[in-house]
């Protein structure tokens, strides 16, 4: 076989090669701009060649912290392309964590959104590695600025190399991007992809029974291009010569419907929380969605309510997708098997609600105290992967390394069980668990079946220290607004009874404004933990 290298370096040159006349819609703070492949190709070549000229070396990172745009997506294979590391910075994080993976990476350059300069000005004597900053822009000009250093991005590639060549000696195994953890406790953990694994991770979501995108589709970016890559979709949109639409800044839901609308998205990828928006737009504004064949739920479990409402009400199919920073992250998909497609539709509900079945590549198991626990839809432990887009360590990380990777298998931390068809399904994360009286309780359950009551707009359930029961589950419970003050704790209690045994009821209801979530969008439950600690006790 011919010793070929599966680098990034290949996804651009097939995108210029077949794809030269397809476009990326770019969503920016001065309108919609759109490029064809051709012109991308020809800017990454651009911004590749000034980032060499400020002393961007192989091996070197180079940070961005920006939103979902074109500048972004240049970023995304100009700096992996020219044997750099490309690190996704989240533009959320505490300034404590960002100083901690800027110092972490020791980023050379950092690709900063104008939008997000105060940051940098806040912590610019803490990050001591950075010798340069690009403003992702196409202002000419900025307001006064303490930061030294400055260029702007549309002026500085004027000035590239259009015809610039990237290195031929690449090799596959080389660092391409890191990406970090959004840790809820200590800090951000890394974890480098090599240039194979970026490959095969967007060749697995390509497949029919992946992801499934193809050159005809028009793909929506919704996941924050520092959110584990966006979930690879940019990197697998090029590779295809799938018309890309990138939000920009600061979108909401209705901006989202409107490039559903305008543009004629064909597939789209979100969290929970980012989906349940756009349904409650949905709910009151009509929008022309017919052109979406898919929606991709990943980061926490989808209810089954907002499924439901996704494929009944709008005619939306709807999917579930697993995987976390360690994975790359794309793993699972909810792809129901052909003799499945005949099952009645609460039937395949309750498949849809699950994560799916291992896209090939990947292998899991579930293990508990004794070992590898039997796949029959029932039987609980933690989920266990490997394949060749999961990490094998954290970046110098040696201590969490040997905890997490363990004879050549991630401990993803989630409790899952396994059915007879191989669909996974996430009962927990370990830490979320609710254990009472010597029993399990998931808090997910729990959550997925509160959130099917008309009335909720969000819910989350923790396990809050108990004298007698060790913990009882406590939901928390954000109404809709024109069900405030009309909708009680009973009401919610009574509405979940049929569903569950006595004593995985919620020992109270309590409704909150807002539930407090990660930088991702997922429901910070250690916050929740905390402020509720001495609940029973109190009593």
């Amino acid at each position: 076989m011919m010793d070929v290298q599966l680098t990034t370096i290949s996804l651009l040159k097939r995108a210029e090669k077949y794809f030269a006349k397809k476009t990326v819609v770019s969503r920016t703070p001065s309108g919609i701009q759109r490029f064809t492949y051709q012109q991308i190709g020809e800017r990454i070549r651009r911004l590749s060649s000034v980032l060499e000229k400020l002393g961007v070396n192989r091996g070197d990172m180079v940070g961005t912290i920006g939103w979902n745009h074109h500048w972004h997506l240049e970023a995304y294979f100009a700096i992996p392309n020219m044997g750099a590391v490309l690190h996704t910075i989240n533009f959320r994080l505490s300034d404590e964590h960002l100083i901690y993976i800027i110092n972490n990476a020791k980023d050379k350059v950092l690709l900063v959104d104008k939008d997000f300069l105060p940051i940098i000005e806040r912590v610019k004597d803490k990050i001591p590695s950075v010798e340069s900053i690009i403003v992702m822009t196409d202002e000419e000009e900025l307001p006064y600025t303490e930061l030294s250093s400055l260029y702007l991005y549309e002026k500085l590639i004027r000035n590239g190399d259009p015809n610039y060549q990237f290195p031929t000696d690449i090799k596959e195994s080389e660092p391409a991007g890191i990406c970090y953890t959004s840790a809820t406790t200590g800090n951000p953990k890394g974890v480098l992809y090599t240039h194979r694994s970026m490959v095969l991770h967007s060749m697995a979501q390509s497949m029919a029974d992946g992801v499934g995108i193809s050159e005809g589709d028009t793909a929506l970016v919704i996941v924050p291009m520092f959110h584990v890559n966006a979930w690879g979709l940019p990197f697998t949109a090029a590779m295809l010569g799938t018309t890309q639409v990138l939000p920009g800044p600061n979108f909401t839901p209705k901006v989202l419907l409107e490039l559903i609308q305008s543009e004629k998205v064909t597939l789209t990828a979100a969290v929970p929380t980012v989906l349940l928006g756009i349904i409650n737009e949905l709910e009151s504004h009509p929008y022309d969605t017919s052109s979406l064949r898919m929606i991709v739920n990943g980061g926490s479990a989808a209810p089954k309510s907002m499924i439901r409402d996704y494929e009944m009400k709008h005619q939306i199919p709807f999917y579930q997708a697993y995987g976390m920073t360690e994975t790359s992250p794309f793993v699972s998909i909810t792809r129901l098997k052909s003799y499945q497609q005949d099952l009645p539709y609460e039937s395949k509900l309750d498949l849809k609600a699950k994560q799916g079945i291992m896209v090939p590549g990947v292998e899991a198991k579930i293990i508990d105290e004794n070992g590898e626990v039997q796949w029959d839809g029932k039987s609980m432990g933690e989920l266990l992967l490997r394949g060749p887009w999961i990490t094998d360590s954290y970046y110098k990380e040696p201590e969490k390394t040997k905890e997490a990777i363990v004879d050549g298998w991630l401990h993803t931390g989630d409790i899952a069980t396994i059915d007879e068809e191989g669909f996974v399904k996430l009962v927990d994360r370990t830490k979320d668990l609710v254990k009472s009286g010597g029993e399990w309780i998931s808090s997910v359950d729990l959550e997925n079946a509160i959130m099917a009551h008309e009335a909720v707009a969000e819910a989350a359930v923790v396990g809050l220290p108990h004298p007698k029961w060790q913990e009882r589950p406590i939901a928390v419970v954000v109404l809709k607004e024109k069900f405030r003050d009309k909708v009680t704790k009973e009401d919610i209690i009574e509405f979940i009874k049929p569903q569950f045994a006595k004593w995985w009821i919620p020992d109270d209801v309590i409704m909150m404004d807002e539930i407090p979530k990660t930088s991702v969008g997922k429901f910070l439950k250690r916050a929740l933990r905390e402020k509720l600690e001495s609940f029973f006790v109190a009593k």
